[in-house]
């Protein structure tokens, strides 16, 4: 480690993973979900993983729904309906029920359960996106939400006008109050203090569980022989990748030999080709849509920089697989970004997405600062596996089914 890499070391301590367990293995959480009385657990979430507009959240809740299906635990995953799929499925040892439209989906959810009859050792994990499902309503027995991040700005970008209002209202003033006595998992320190701040929950009631990252990012044998910078993520406002392509054309001025990846689908495709164009970046920006795992992770290895501009995020999870490839990241400085990326040691956060450009050019002409943020990132994505993950979220899950049972 040269000398800046101490420094660095020095002024950033490396989280710990927020008291997850001493044992994270497979075989400790049978004997954790066993010793607890749970025995299904019935996740509500607005997206399945085969969802065409599925990110984060999705991968996050198939990681945990699976690792719990592995323990022992009956899991059901139940989402909205996709066009074309079957309304039930298995998947990695969970069941999947998917039923009504994008929108429906949360009444319907709430009227289903109404009418269910909860078991002992029924349990429900409520995946709350935008849009809250109201679970302590119609469940009363043990009971956490997963909550990423506060939406705000994110419903006028997703719904301008009136219904926008009405989602944010819901999210940060009507439905808190029913939250009071339930739990909820949050990905990062600073999304935490986001969901405090707006939503007024007890500092006691939220607890930091970092995501996970798959075995299958990891560093390469080389990066491309040209600069390459990648981004990652679903087309849409939120993620403003308009930004993104400004920064690119940007960092090509300073580096005329730079090439660009922008992976992913979303509604917003044609305004951003658009854009492509009329910046002239057609012929060295691609962007080749949905890509298969394999094709993700190399060009996560093979990029030189990963970059995001995003408004809002619960965890920045493209930025910590990429860090897992040794790929150092330039990104927005915002709840989630923050604790996925050392800013200075495995990456570099801006306040401004207008500084994205001049960030990446640095990045690719200082090959001693790219070899030392590559270094950093690696050390930095070390420190998260889905094991950990699932063991951690249950934990908090098991809590609440020993204060439901005193």
């Amino acid at each position: 480690m040269d000398r800046a890499d101490q420094e660095g070391a020095a002024t950033r301590d490396e989280p710990a993973l927020h008291e997850a367990p001493d044992d994270a293995s497979s075989e400790a959480l049978a004997g954790r979900v066993q010793a607890s009385g749970i025995r299904s657990v019935h996740f509500v979430a607005w997206r399945d993983l085969d969802d065409p507009e599925a990110g984060g959240s999705e991968i996050h809740a198939h990681e945990i729904a699976s690792r719990w299906a592995s323990a022992g635990l009956e899991v059901t995953v139940r989402t909205s309906a996709i066009a074309g799929l079957a309304s039930t499925g298995h998947r990695s040892g969970y069941e999947v029920a998917r039923r009504s439209g994008r929108y429906r989906v949360f009444p319907s959810t709430i009227r289903e359960g109404l009418r269910r009859r909860n078991e002992p050792g029924d349990a429900v994990v409520e995946v709350w996106n935008g849009m809250p499902f109201f679970s302590p309503i119609w469940h009363r027995g043990p009971r956490i939400t997963f909550l990423h991040h506060v939406h705000e700005e994110m419903w006028q970008m997703a719904l301008p006008g009136t219904l926008g209002r009405v989602g944010d209202l819901i999210e940060r003033k009507v439905a808190p109050p029913f939250y009071r006595n339930t739990p909820v998992v949050t990905l990062s320190d600073s999304s935490r203090a986001e969901i405090l701040a707006q939503l007024g929950f007890r500092p006691d009631q939220v607890t930091v569980v970092p995501p996970g990252i798959d075995a299958r990012f990891r560093a390469g044998a080389h990066k491309s022989p040209a600069p390459l910078v990648v981004a990652v993520g679903r087309l849409v406002p939120v993620k403003r990748f308009d930004h993104v392509i400004r920064a690119l054309v940007e960092a090509k001025a300073a580096r005329p030999d730079l090439r660009a990846v922008i992976i992913g689908e979303g509604y917003e495709r044609p305004v951003l080709e658009e854009l492509r164009s009329e910046l002239g970046a057609d012929a060295w920006l691609e962007m080749p849509g949905y890509v298969t795992e394999d094709e993700l992770v190399s060009y996560y290895q093979d990029a030189w920089v990963v970059t995001a501009a995003s408004k809002r995020e619960g965890w920045g999870m493209t930025l910590t697989e990429a860090a897992a490839c040794g790929t150092p990241a330039v990104a927005t400085n915002i709840a989630g970004h923050r604790d996925a990326v050392l800013d200075g040691h495995s990456g570099i956060l801006v306040d401004d997405p207008a500084e994205l450009g001049a960030q990446i050019a640095t990045v690719l002409t200082d090959k001693a600062l790219r070899t030392k943020l590559s270094r950093g990132a690696s050390q930095r994505a070390r420190w998260f596996n889905w094991d950990t993950t699932a063991a951690a979220a249950f934990d908090v899950l098991a809590a609440q089914a020993e204060r439901s049972r005193r």
